[in-house]
């Protein structure tokens, strides 16, 4: 699949699976010798190698249900699972919120007709899929990728660091300003290079809360964008002392004699909580006032991208005007750009 195929779909981004006759064959409650679906652990590790999350939603006694994952070798690769006798649509929005992902980046799988109806009804979003061929899953269009990315490859370990961080953040007894200091954030921005266009394509058909444009470009159009000389294109990565969240923001820009255009600019959600994005847009505004321009961004309102407008609206950033696309042009007419917070350490490669 080329991807230009990948950009005719919105690709998922977790599959939650159903245990009973789905991830195994059999009914833990009446026979707890229950064995493997055929393929199901070839499957779990190629979907986690593609970087794409995985859960349960199981009507189950937890213990049992849980206990015979692990047997099974496979606990490691569910996060947040749900399992309980409540409406699995209720834990697939559980598990989506956790997350922090939207349901609609969500495929669920399970083998009964009737908790597909459920899901499909309460979340019409969420895509489900018969569990009677969960080897169907590896050639899913919205499961292939062209291309898999170290980001990709470290998706599961990344968001399992993250729990760690709240879990952290729930136990610490202070300030957030405090907590945020005690992360030891080390946020690096720095021009793009080929090796990157990969992540950067996929930052672009991944981030949507974050997102000024909803723009995506191939990474042939993103490699001419780095060969121009009327162009800028940045990446940022943000690691802590708990690792890597990678490479987590990108920003392009249109270089003119009187003006730096902001035409994209997208930070991922997962690094929301640290004000990262405000950090990344202000020193895009200070690299174009040492260039003596100012800063004018595009930005094309979505019901999704609201937290992106409410970090812009806090830069300082206002409507100027709107095309016949609905395509907005802020300004900024504040005197200053804000210094990056005490608690992050900011390093701006040439």
């Amino acid at each position: 699949m080329n991807d230009a195929t990948v950009g005719t779909v919105t690709p998922a981004k977790c599959v939650v699976w159903d245990l009973d006759d789905t991830l195994w064959d059999g009914t833990i409650t009446e026979d707890p010798e229950v064995t493997l679906r055929p393929g199901v652990v070839t499957i779990v590790e190629t979907l986690d190698r593609r970087g794409i999350l995985q859960s349960i939603a199981s009507r189950n006694d937890h213990d049992p249900a849980w206990q015979q994952v692990e047997a099974f070798g496979l606990s490691e690769y569910f996060l947040t699972p749900r399992i309980n006798w409540g409406a699995k649509s209720e834990s697939i929005r559980a598990i989506s919120e956790t997350l922090g992902i939207a349901t609609d980046a969500v495929i669920f799988i399970d083998d009964r007709p009737v908790e597909r109806a459920e899901v499909a009804s309460a979340l019409p979003d969420v895509e489900c899929l018969d569990g009677a061929t969960p080897g169907a899953l590896l050639d899913h269009p919205r499961l292939v990728r062209s291309h898999v990315t170290d980001d990709a490859r470290r998706r599961r370990a990344m968001y399992r660091e993250n729990a760690v961080r709240q879990q952290e953040e729930e136990r610490f007894d202070g300030p957030r300003h405090d907590f945020l200091a005690s992360l030891d954030m080390h946020l690096v921005i720095a021009p793009a290079r080929e090796e990157d266009l990969d992540r950067a394509h996929e930052l672009l058909l991944r981030t949507n809360q974050l997102n000024a444009t909803g723009a995506v470009y191939s990474p042939d159009e993103l490699q001419t964008f780095i060969d121009s000389p009327d162009h800028r294109l940045l990446l940022c990565r943000l690691e802590d002392r708990f690792g890597s969240h990678g490479k987590v923001g990108l920003a392009l820009v249109e270089v003119t004699d009187t003006t730096w255009n902001l035409r994209l600019f997208l930070m991922s959600c997962r690094v929301l909580p640290y004000g990262v994005g405000a950090v990344f847009l202000a020193e895009v505004q200070r690299l174009a006032r040492d260039h003596h321009r100012p800063l004018l961004v595009d930005f094309r309102p979505t019901e999704r991208n609201r937290p992106m407008h409410i970090t812009l609206t806090f830069a300082g950033f206002t409507k100027a005007s709107e095309d016949e696309n609905g395509r907005w042009r802020l300004v900024n007419d504040a005197p200053t750009i804000p210094d990056p917070p005490d608690y992050l350490q900011l390093e701006v490669l040439d």
